[in-house]
Formats: C-alpha cells, sequence, structure tokens
C-alpha cells in the first residue's frame, strides 16, 4: 500500500525517489499490442471447446481456484526476498528481475496448457524510482471472441514489496500481504480462467512502483488513454489474504489487535468504481453466494481508498475507467513503519508468509489465510466473467419526477429487450430495490413518496446476466396531496448524512433545486460543544452537492456531531449524526 505522509515530506520523498513521468510506455510483444488494439483476428484465439456459458464459467472458478496454489505462488515469491521496485533485475533469484521473470514464465505455463491462448508481455516504461530507470509490468491478456473483444477487463495486483525505507533494495521485503497475496491472486485466476472463453478481453495484470506512488499501474492506465483502448472495469487486490488485526490499523475495519476476521473484505472505489462495486457486490449475492462454503460479506466503503491512503485502482479511476479495490477487512499495521513504536508488519521486513513455531525449519502458524484468498479470487473471478460475458451498458438513463412517482427513459440502441432497474434511497450505500422491465420508457409508482431515491440501468441478456449499470439518477417525488417536504422556499435542501449511524465516512448532501445566487457557502462540521472540525467549501449549483466527512476528523471518538450548511455568514439549517464505531 502506499504509505501515507504528510504533504511536506511527501513532496520532499517524490524528489527522492522518482523522476519525472513515466515516458517511453511500450508493450514488448506485438501480438499482444494488437489484441489491446483490438485488430486481430477473434478465428486466431478461439478453443477447440468454447465454455462460455455464464453457469459453467462461475462453477468453473468456484471448483478450481486451488488455496494450495495460492501458497506455492507465495512461498515462490517469498523467495525472492526482496521485490522492491528498484531492486536487482540481473540476478536470476533475487530482487524484482527475478520475480518478474517467473511470473511471466508462469502465465506462459498456464497459455501452454490453454492452446497458447493467453498472451503474455511486459509493459516496460521508463522513469527514475529509486534509482532504476526502467520498469516492467508483467501482463497476459486472453482476447475476447465477441463483439466487445476492444474491450479489456482488467484484474490487477502490485508486486512490487518494501520496507521501512521505501527505497531499500537490499532488506528481505517478502511483502507477503502487502501484495503477495494480491499478487497470488491474479496469477490463479489466469492460471482458472484462461480456460474459458470470453466476450471481451481479459488482462491478468502484475504491476511494479505501486509503493513509490502507483506508477506501474498508471503507466498502463495511461497506455489505454493514450491509445483510445477501452477498459470496462478495473478489479485491483491489494492486502487480500491477510485476516489479523495491527496495532495501528485504522479503523474501522480492525478493531483490536490479533482480532481475526475472514468473513469480511472491503470494497474501495469513488466515481464509476462505485456503481462497479454495487454490480460486483449484486454478482456476488446471486451468482455466487448459494454456492459458497463459507459466505463473505462484501462491504462496499465510502471512500476511495483508506485515509491517506492510496492503490492501483486510483490512476485508472484518474483516467476515467471504472476501477475499485479488494482489500482484507483486517490489515497489520497502517503502513506508516516511521511512526514511533510500530510493531506491525506491514511495511516493515516482518511481512513475511508466517513463523515456524516447532523448530523443524517449516512454517506451519501462517499469517496469510489461503482459504480466504481463494474466496477473495473466486469472488473476483466471477465478478469479472459477468463484466466480460454481459450485454453492453445502456448508453444512457433519464429519470423525471412525475405525480406520485418517476418516469424512466432508457437509450439502449442495441435492443436487448429486457433491462434491470438498481434503486437505493438516501439512506444507504447498496441497491435496495431491483427490478426488471421490458419497456425502454415507463412510469413507476410503487416507490414510497417523500424519499430521495437513485436510480440506475443495466440491460439484460438472454442468459440473464446484467450489464454494468449506468451511472445514478437522483430524484424524489411525492403523492399529490402533499407538499415537496425536501424542498424549503429557498430550493435549498440539507438531507440527513448517509449513512447514519456511521463508522468510517459519511456523505452530507445538499438538495439545490434551481440556481442559488450568494457568495459563499460551505458545511461546518462541529462537536457538541460547538468546536468546528471540518469546513467544506461548496458551489450551490442545481442538482444533489456532497461532501465526504471522515472519522479521522474526530479523531475517532464516539458521539453525537452536527453539521450545517453555511450561506453568506447565516446558518441555513443544522442535522446530527451519529459515529457508532
Amino acid at each position: 500500500m502506499k504509505q501515507p505522509y504528510i504533504p511536506f515530506l511527501a513532496l520532499l520523498l517524490s524528489f527522492a525517489v522518482q523522476g519525472f513521468a513515466q515516458q517511453n510506455i511500450e508493450v514488448t510483444n506485438p501480438e499482444v499490442e494488437q489484441v489491446l488494439d483490438g485488430t486481430y483476428d477473434v478465428e486466431d484465439y478461439l478453443p477447440t471447446s468454447i465454455i462460455n456459458h455464464p453457469e459453467a464459467i462461475t462453477d468453473g472458478i468456484l471448483a478450481e481456484v486451488s488455496p494450495d496454489s495460492l501458497k506455492q505462488y507465495l512461498l515462490t515469491l517469498a523467495s525472492f526476498e526482496n521485490r522492491n521496485t528498484g531492486s536487482d533485475t540481473a540476478s536470476t533469484t533475487f530482487g524484482m528481475g527475478a520475480a518478474r521473470r517467473w511470473a511471466y514464465s508462469k502465465l506462459e505455463s498456464f497459455s501452454a496448457r490453454q492452446e497458447h491462448r493467453l498472451r503474455v508481455s511486459y509493459l516496460q516504461f521508463d522513469q527514475d524510482i529509486c534509482g532504476m530507470e526502467q520498469h516492467r509490468n508483467v501482463f497476459a491478456v486472453l482476447p475476447g471472441i465477441g463483439p466487445h473483444q476492444e474491450e479489456l477487463v482488467i484484474v490487477e495486483g502490485h508486486m512490487d514489496s518494501r520496507c521501512e525505507d521505501v527505497c531499500d533494495t537490499e532488506c528481505m521485503a517478502h511483502g507477503m500481504e502487502d501484495n503477495g497475496s494480491g499478487t497470488a491472486l491474479v496469477l490463479e485466476l489466469a492460471r482458472v480462467m484462461s480456460r474459458f472463453a470470453f466476450d471481451r478481453t481479459l488482462v491478468f495484470l502484475i504491476t511494479t512502483g505501486e509503493e513509490q506512488g502507483l506508477f506501474g499501474a498508471e503507466a498502463f492506465a495511461l497506455y489505454c488513454t493514450q491509445n483510445q483502448i477501452p477498459a470496462r472495469a478495473v478489479y485491483n487486490n491489494d492486502i487480500v489474504g491477510g485476516i489479523i488485526c495491527g496495532q495501528t490499523a485504522s479503523p474501522p475495519g480492525c478493531p483490536g489487535l490479533n482480532e481475526i476476521d475472514s468473513i469480511n473484505v472491503r470494497l474501495y472505489s469513488t466515481g464509476p468504481g462505485r456503481m462497479l462495486a454495487r454490480f460486483a457486490h449484486l454478482e456476488y449475492q446471486e451468482e455466487l453466494l448459494p454456492k459458497m462454503p463459507v459466505p463473505t460479506v462484501l462491504n462496499i466503503m465510502s471512500r476511495e481508498d483508506r485515509v491517506g491512503r492510496g492503490g492501483d485502482h486510483i490512476p485508472f479511476r484518474q483516467q476515467g475507467f471504472a476501477a475499485l479495490r479488494f482489500t482484507s477487512a483486517n490489515e497489520h499495521g497502517d503502513g506508516n513503519p516511521g511512526q514511533a513504536n510500530y510493531e506491525d508488519r506491514q511495511h516493515t521486513m516482518e511481512d513475511v508468509l508466517g513463523v515456524d513455531t516447532d523448530g523443524d525449519s517449516v512454517i506451519d502458524s501462517f499469517f496469510v489465510d489461503f482459504n480466504y484468498l481463494a474466496r477473495n479470487a473466486i469472488i473476483n473471478g466471477s465478478s469479472m466473467a459477468m463484466s466480460a460475458l454481459g450485454p453492453a451498458t445502456p448508453e444512457d438513463f433519464v429519470v423525471e419526477r412525475i405525480d406520485n412517482g418517476f418516469r424512466y427513459e432508457i437509450t439502449d440502441p442495441t435492443e436487448n429487450g429486457l433491462y434491470r432497474l438498481g434503486i437505493r434511497s438516501n439512506s444507504t450505500i447498496y441497491f435496495d430495490t431491483l427490478i426488471y422491465v421490458t419497456k425502454k420508457i415507463d412510469t413507476i409508482y410503487f416507490l414510497e413518496p417523500s424519499t430521495l431515491y437513485y436510480l440506475a440501468a443495466a440491460a439484460v441478456d438472454s442468459n440473464e446476466v446484467e450489464s454494468q449499470f449506468t451511472s445514478e439518477e437522483f430524484n424524489f417525488f411525492t403523492t399529490g396531496l402533499e407538499e415537496q417536504p425536501y424542498l424549503s422556499d429557498d430550493g435549498i435542501t440539507l438531507l440527513q448524512n448517509r449513512p447514519n449511524p456511521f463508522d468510517e465516512a459519511t456523505t452530507i448532501s445538499v438538495l439545490v433545486e434551481r440556481p442559488v445566487t450568494c457568495r459563499q457557502a460551505f458545511i461546518r462540521v462541529t462537536d457538541s460543544r460547538g468546536r468546528e472540525l471540518a469546513r467544506y467549501p461548496v458551489e450551490l449549483k442545481p442538482g444533489l452537492v456532497e461532501v465526504l466527512y471522515g472519522y479521522e476528523k474526530h479523531s475517532y471518538q464516539q458521539g453525537v456531531y452536527y453539521y450545517s450548511l453555511i450561506i453568506d455568514g447565516k446558518v441555513f439549517d443544522t442535522k446530527a449524526m451519529v459515529y457508532a464505531y
């Protein structure tokens, strides 16, 4: 994980570990370059036996992802001892060079078992990171064989590791949780999913340079943008195998030292990635959960990442792609070994696979839970498969308020004929109502009035697979006999925060019905004594104006807090919210 730094130190660090932005980004395998461009003959990549039915693929992933395989990948990754971005590239046994060549050969071995349909390459780029000027991501593509072959569905995990010094290229940086676990997950999905066939192209991406600034992911995202390659979905996996809580792990995901959680997993996202997170959650609930021997709880988080932290999904979001991050519920530390009395494993030489407790030189107590990691791989693989198989997302979705309900209009040139509407109220981050409709233009009357609703639409194909959803439209309606409770005479309403109570972050919204003329407006958050904790300038344009308030502002203290909308120095409205962690 990218470590948090105060701004001045972050600036100094950027000069110390990196040069200028990535240059000379290139795919080293010309055939793979053609696949990424979508300029290839599908006939060249057809398997002898085509397995492309959604249920067969989901069942195959569920049956074939192996905890033992994941363990073996991690043992090999640990053997390279240091995978720092700037570490040795010449040695055959030590450093990043040896690790990436092994990953490359592993992907090629998977391809050999599947009629060589999986094609492997490096993405090479020039940038001075920790004194090393040229770097390589390792990746493989499984070419799509359908009408959307040019669209990519990406699963990624960074392979670089670190110790306390972000540029220490000699220390024992096994990096098993961070992020051998994500690397192993990507490799295992390449092994399992390469025997299936998909409409879209799958990319299994192992990045470098994450610990120094997300540079490998940024290089790939930039390559996609510069070459007009549409990345439909990006599933980033970073710290997805550990279940033990560290002393400094940030709340609320991790309640206390050595607490165990092998059930929950966190999904971080923002922008278009939030709809991808809802899609992943829905696919898990409906396609996988009934079949999983041990259930997992997918928690869609309010933030794009943990407080002050970052991951390889962010460069893709910055390029406009839908991207999310999977992360364990429990982390062993907050990744800041420079703080006093830091004894957790994350970002230290202690991030190892496990320990030998009986003195026989064999690890018998593991810090990575291979079954938990396997479940996360299955969840990723199933959602990836549906992203790669499903129909095109409707081009547009419009919602209009009418008396007693909504009128919606779906723009879908492909004429799927069946659609699914995902609906949620302002009080939840998840869809709470899902309905099938056959008309592209129709009305909805069954929802409770006087509630702010968010609606999105997906197309549904003949196999009942949804597309990814459109962006959300929001609106509210009343009955013909009611006043509009959400709007004041000024056309401005300060809404109740969501979620409430909250335990990580909460969204504060202002509903603006018509243009507002003012000199200054902001949201102010205070404690019960009136002490200001945060201030967020807002522009009161028609629509929904939102800010994200995080628990760190009140130092994780339980209690009731207050937020106010201030317009030109006057308090317009105030509401209470509860932090319950």
